[in-house]
């Protein structure tokens, strides 16, 4: 993850991260299953074929980077926190082509057009300004070949009022809540609200699109990844039950670009290539035969 030049909020996350829950985040419940197999899904619409070369930039403990190993591509895994890129080593599955290294998604250590893919599903999560997140998205770019596809992923703006509040009812718990989602909800920044709370950067869907063509690239989609499933207070057991998960999913799917419902879940997700090198295919050009 790439750091928020507030020093206030940079201790807030690397705290926040230096408890060690990410690595089970997306396998602990219904929500987190829910965000990774649509991302997933999202992901491999646009992916080359392996054994192609992916960046997973601020990938975190690594599910994502383990995932494309054992689909047969070679990985590149970059985060900011010494302990996501040691919980990664520490698990890779013997063989799995993994490269990973502590580094800053606004300043990475590869060489241009070097990878048939980025994923950046975490930076602009932790990227307080305009410039630094616009400085995130040209790097992907600047290291992607001609064509390659660039995921960003973004915290829609409204993600604490649906998620701690409508779903979890935390305010049960913390009485002011509500009260203190107001300034973020104006000005994007999740400062810590109450005790191990998440601290990071927002968006609005229009404010995404404009960032993605500010830094060089041209927006392919920009889908919810949710959407309003992960409010249903049965969402585990319509997961478990291949029925009730296959209209789960097809809601998703059909309701994932209508622009009125794009701030109704938890998570936005871009997908771009280069303004000048725009694929009509979706497919990076030295993938093509």
């Amino acid at each position: 993850m790439a750091p928020m030049p507030d020093d206030q909020n940079l201790t807030a996350m690397r705290a926040y991260y230096e408890r060690g829950e990410e690595e089970a985040r997306l396998a602990d419940g219904a929500a987190g299953e829910l965000e990774f197999e649509r991302t997933k899904e999202i992901v491999l619409r646009h992916l080359p074929p392996p054994p192609a070369v992916v960046a997973d930039i601020g990938g975190g403990p690594g599910r994502y980077a383990h995932w494309l190993a054992g689909l047969g591509y070679q990985v590149v895994h970059r985060d900011l926190m010494p302990l996501h890129v040691a919980q990664l080593q520490q698990a890779r599955a013997a063989g799995a082509r993994i490269d990973s290294a502590v580094a800053d998604a606004r300043q990475l250590d590869l060489a241009s057009a070097s990878v048939d893919a980025v994923l950046l599903l975490g930076p602009l999560y932790h990227l307080d300004t305009r410039r630094d997140r616009v400085a995130a998205l040209a790097e992907a770019g600047r290291i992607a070949c001609p064509g390659a596809p660039v995921f960003a992923a973004a915290i829609n703006r409204w993600a604490m009022r649906l998620d701690d509040v409508l779903r979890r009812r935390r305010y049960q718990e913390f009485p002011n809540l509500e009260t203190a989602l107001a300034p973020l909800e104006r000005t994007g920044r999740i400062t810590p609200i109450y005790p191990g709370s998440f601290v990071g950067y927002t968006h609005r869907p229009d404010e995404l699109r404009a960032e993605v063509r500010a830094a060089g690239l041209h927006l392919n989609s920009l889908v919810s990844v949710e959407g309003p499933a992960f409010l249903l207070g049965d969402l585990p057991a319509r997961l478990a039950d291949p029925a009730d998960r296959r209209v789960v999913m097809d809601t998703i799917r059909a309701l994932e670009q209508v622009p009125e419902l794009l701030g109704a879940g938890t998570h936005l997700l871009a997908t771009a290539v280069h303004a000048d090198q725009e694929n009509p295919e979706n497919v990076p050009a030295r993938s093509r035969s």
